[in-house]
């Protein structure tokens, strides 16, 4: 059975500080109404690259202490800076994550053989299993076939969770690996991603469409493929009035439609004016009310 994550995301008060309480109301309903698999905390969706060691580490405790063992969970550790993933791997592993993740390092064009060495690096220390983040819209890196063959050499490294357009790449990491963890990073691609055999899907509009994700899961499994195809229609334009109305602010408006306090997104992202509140609104009366 396919699995399907949301990718978490972190509330914060309007002053940029952590709202722990936020963060326990999206846990919940994930687990509670969404009936998710599992969460990938830490990640992009989670405003992770603009946080602090200690930010993080509040996050990835109340991620873990309301999930209560009820999903899998995925933290995803990766930092610019090697000796902070490395305190983070370690951190949520004697938390009790059975799995962790990190993002390629970026901005300074690694080569190769720095990149094998951070990811060795950070599992060398701990006791977990370790999923590849590649996204190489934001970093720049993009991966081949044989430098993910050279990364799972190490047999702490157990997947990626692809969030790349390149399905051609996909197809031959798939067919190349077919014992390693897939996980399709990009929610607009759901159809063709589960086309291609991947294993699940983690994305940040999840923790708002869920059901409508699932749905699409269960009819591909079916072999529904019309069916599959009008719900990735339905979830596409979901995915263009979030991004037409600043998707990661909206994402959090919406959330708050139903009731669950996400909170502010963290400066320098915008944080809400009238006219996003009105969209939020639109958006939840149309497409999940």
């Amino acid at each position: 059975m396919k699995k399907l994550y949301s990718a978490l995301m972190t509330a914060f008060n309007e002053d940029g500080t952590v709202n722990s309480q936020g963060i326990r109301e999206m846990v919940r309903y994930n687990i509670d109404v969404n009936h998710i698999d599992g969460l990938y905390v830490g990640g992009s969706t989670g405003e992770a690259f603009m946080l602090s060691t200690e930010e993080k580490k509040l996050i990835f405790k109340t991620a873990f202490d309301e999930a209560n063992g009820a999903i899998d969970l995925i933290a995803q550790v990766g930092s610019l800076n090697l000796l902070e993933a490395k305190a983070l791997a370690k951190y949520v592993t004697d938390l009790g994550y059975k799995k962790i993740s990190a993002v390629t390092p970026f901005y300074y064009n690694f080569k190769f053989d720095e990149i094998k060495h951070y990811y060795d690096e950070i599992v060398k220390d701990v006791d977990n299993k370790l999923i590849i983040y590649s996204i190489p819209a934001l970093t720049g890196v993009a991966l081949t076939t044989d430098q993910f063959a050279e990364l799972f050499e190490n047999p702490k490294i157990i997947g990626i969770k692809y969030t790349n357009a390149d399905f051609y790449l996909l197809e031959r990491v798939r067919n190349r690996f077919p014992d390693k963890l897939i996980l399709s990073g990009f929610d607009e691609m759901l159809l063709p991603a589960l086309a291609l055999n991947v294993d699940g899907a983690i994305g940040s509009t999840y923790n708002l469409n869920a059901k409508r994700a699932k749905a699409e899961m269960n009819a591909f499994e079916a072999g529904d493929i019309a069916k599959a195809r009008q719900l990735q229609k339905d979830s596409n334009d979901l995915i263009t009035a979030l991004i037409q109305n600043d998707i990661y602010p909206s994402l959090k408006l919406v959330m708050e439609e139903m009731g669950i306090h996400a909170g502010y997104t963290k400066e320098p992202m915008s944080h809400p004016t009238p006219e996003m509140k009105a969209g939020a609104k639109e958006i939840y009366q149309k497409y999940l009310k």
